[in-house]
């Protein structure tokens, strides 16, 4: 299997210039990539550039450039060229397929923040000094540079990543290792809904708080967004708002994400078998159509889109999607098994007659069946009808 593993590196001033200088010669070299392919296609002749085309061009321009394109790896180049190459393959799929294509942009040199080098040892060597206890990663044209080593990285090294994030640095590895092994039965088994006033609720009726971490520093946002609106542009002022309002949305999104392994493993520690709705998060987010009203031209009626932002936020906010994903991770790694089930008519199904109403769930946590009068709350029968679900899925399985 493959692991991923982040590290905090800490550069020397010019080892921080360097890699600045790195980032900025690989998004110069994306951006020229990109405009030959829209100048190529725009041409009369409709000509289509792939990427063994581009990278068979990188020995001249490297030849041509020695200062800049000629001092970084040639391997880390052609991972930004095969980056370049999916982003048109994502757009062509998206294309044909009747989605909003979204075709390759142009790149700021503050918008392109990492380099990926495809294997150990070329362009980069990870544990570059194991005689020394201080840990380093080498970046060709950059040097040795001190790693904050947290965790020891078990199995073969075969990529390594430079990252940017602020003022802050990162090298990414991914490794190959054995299947690890799994971790002691419990015989438990259970179904959760996920929701905003819990963050997820179990079939056997425990609740997982909702922390609401973009809620918590709204406040902090707004006031760094109205002082960046009375910066004059391009002054120092406003470049430290824009970083602290940067800093801003990267703890909220790093509390996110340690909220999400701690829900997480709390679950596969505990379970054998958990079942989740399968949940099309892009469709829930989606903005309400407006109505225009058919009596008064230029005008709309009511259409809820107040609420429903609203509600987007929330679901925005809570990460679902996120947390899915680590579930499925750590579920993978514990030996556990996960299944997503359809999420129509959970809240609204009996489990005690299998009555289905929406008039069962009267308000937001009180479930009354209409049927038979069973009482309970309305996210612990929706868990409750999820792993119901799930464990019927799961026989149904061929062997």
């Amino acid at each position: 299997m493959i692991r991923a593993y982040n590290f905090l590196i800490r550069p020397t001033v010019g080892q921080a210039a360097a890699l600045s200088a790195m980032l900025a010669d690989h998004c110069s070299l994306y951006n020229g990539a990109l405009q030959e392919r829209r100048d190529a296609y725009r041409h009369a002749s409709k000509t289509s550039i792939k990427y063994g085309m581009q990278s068979a061009q990188l020995k001249g321009i490297r030849a041509f450039d020695p200062e800049r394109q000629g001092r970084w790896s040639f391997s880390s180049q052609q991972a930004t060229l095969r980056r370049l190459d999916k982003a048109f393959a994502a757009f062509f799929r998206r294309t044909k397929s009747g989605q909003t294509p979204g075709y390759p942009r142009f790149r700021g040199v503050n918008w392109f923040d990492t380099v990926e080098f495809p294997k150990d040892g070329d362009g980069c060597r990870w544990d570059s000094t194991p005689h020394d206890p201080q840990t380093r990663v080498r970046f060709q044209g950059v040097g040795h540079v001190k790693v904050k080593q947290h965790r020891p990285v078990v199995g073969k090294v075969k990529t390594v990543s430079v990252k940017r994030e602020g003022r802050r640095w990162y090298v990414v590895l991914t490794a190959e290792q054995a299947q690890p092994d799994p971790l002691p039965a419990t015989g438990a088994v259970v179904g959760i809904d996920m929701g905003i006033a819990s963050f997820l609720t179990t079939s056997d009726g425990g609740h997982v708080t909702n922390p609401r971490h973009a809620r918590n520093a709204a406040a902090k946002l707004e006031t760094a967004q109205q002082a960046l609106s009375r910066c004059k542009r391009g002054s120092k002022r406003r470049r430290k708002t824009v970083q602290k309002i940067a800093d801003l949305h990267r703890t909220v999104r790093r509390q996110r994400l340690d909220h999400a392994h701690k829900a997480a493993l709390d679950l596969v520690r505990e379970y054998d078998f958990i079942a989740h709705e399968d949940l099309k998060i892009r469709n829930m987010v989606k903005t309400v159509t407006p109505r225009p009203d058919p009596e008064q031209p230029d005008s709309f009626l009511p259409n809820g889109a107040g609420a429903k932002t609203g509600l987007n936020l929330s679901i925005s906010d809570a990460g679902w999607g996120v947390f899915l994903t680590i579930l499925h991770a750590k579920a993978e790694s514990a030996g556990r098994e996960v299944i997503a089930v359809d999420p129509r008519n959970t809240s609204r199904t009996c489990p005690e007659c299998g009555h289905i109403s929406a008039e069962n769930r009267p308000t937001q946590e009180k479930f009354h069946c209409t049927g038979c009068g069973h009482r309970a709350h309305a996210d612990v029968v929706g868990a409750s009808n999820v792993l119901r679900a799930g464990l019927a899925r799961r026989q149904a399985q061929p062997a």
